[in-house]
């Protein structure tokens, strides 16, 4: 079993910044490919970003040139800088290893 946790959420500016991270632990599994989804209310959850144990990545059209994936292999850890942040980005972002293991989500608003 896979303990996935994020971090890092929370209330922003419009054009502010944040930096999520996402820890998975757990033994006896070999984490390949990380990557965050989001889910803004009344919304399907939706790619945002992925990262795979080589370093190779794909982002939302949506996020390009703003979000930035990055990944610790040591630590089994990711990261998302998130800037330039709209209030469209607004929503609860959600961590996954492996697409099995999934986080609770943390809560990004963007607001003025």
């Amino acid at each position: 079993q896979v303990q996935v946790v994020e971090s890092g959420g929370g209330l922003v500016q419009p054009g502010g910044s944040l930096r999520l991270s996402c820890a998975a632990s757990g033994s006896g599994w070999r984490i390949n490919v990380m990557g965050w989804y989001r889910q803004a209310p009344g919304k399907q959850r939706e790619l945002v970003a992925t990262i795979t144990g080589n370093g190779s990545t794909n982002y939302a059209d949506s996020v390009k040139g703003r979000f930035t994936i990055s990944r610790d292999n040591a630590k089994n850890t990711v990261y998302l800088q998130t800037n330039s942040l709209k209030p469209d980005d607004t929503a609860v972002y959600y961590c996954h290893a492996n697409y099995l293991w999934w986080g609770q989500g943390t809560q990004v608003t963007v607001s003025s």
